[in-house]
């Protein structure tokens, strides 16, 4: 009969992620695993059976949560498309200051995974993948709705600004590791704004 577990094991998972994303994948070692979830490498491997199922599954959890924060504000009907989207940029800026050492922030972590294991890991490709396609369709939705509405004056097609909406809030999140201050974030969600507006 197996032992039962006496630890929680999502509070495990939410410290190991937090680990993952301060750290990247290949810099957080097993041991940093341990000392961020109090557990013993026997525990971690029993429970998530590798470092990299680990990682997937913190990733997961990383961007369940993320994008479905996104798309609270991107589906928000009480508010015109234009205001969704300098809503999403808002919040964008907010979690970015709220996660922050050392005067920079630990960014975001699929654009973190990204960078650093582009290619290298098929199944986090594809977990990526899956959510950027669901956050372009957000966008482009919201895009779409205020081009109709003619909030949105841009002479470029709602799928190719969701595109660039989607690198810039990329490049924020860049820029607020590189310790980029409050100002500055908001000059780059407020020119990114201009872009859309007559």
């Amino acid at each position: 009969m197996a032992r039962p577990r006496t630890f929680d094991e999502e509070r495990a998972l939410d410290a190991a992620m937090r680990a993952f994303w301060a750290n990247g994948y290949e810099a957080t070692s097993t041991q940093d695993l341990c000392d961020a979830t109090g557990l013993g490498r026997s525990s971690i491997y029993n429970t998530f059976s590798s470092k990299q199922d680990l990682f997937r599954r913190a990733l997961a959890r990383y961007i369940e949560a993320m994008t479905a924060a996104q798309l609270a504000v991107l589906e928000d009907q009480e508010r015109s498309p234009l205001e969704r989207v300098r809503a999403l940029f808002a919040q964008i800026i907010d979690r970015e200051f709220e996660n922050r050492r050392d005067g920079r922030s630990l960014g975001c972590l699929t654009v973190n995974t990204t960078v650093e294991l582009a290619g290298r890991d098929a199944e986090a490709d594809r977990m990526l993948e899956r959510d950027t396609a669901r956050r372009l369709t957000a966008l482009r939705v919201v895009l779409e709705s205020g081009q109709r509405a003619g909030e949105i004056a841009s002479a470029r097609d709602a799928d190719s600004l969701a595109r660039f909406l989607n690198a810039v809030i990329a490049g924020m999140r860049v820029a607020g590791q590189g310790g980029a201050d409050r100002a500055a974030m908001e000059s780059i969600a407020a020119t990114a704004m201009d872009a859309l507006t007559p």
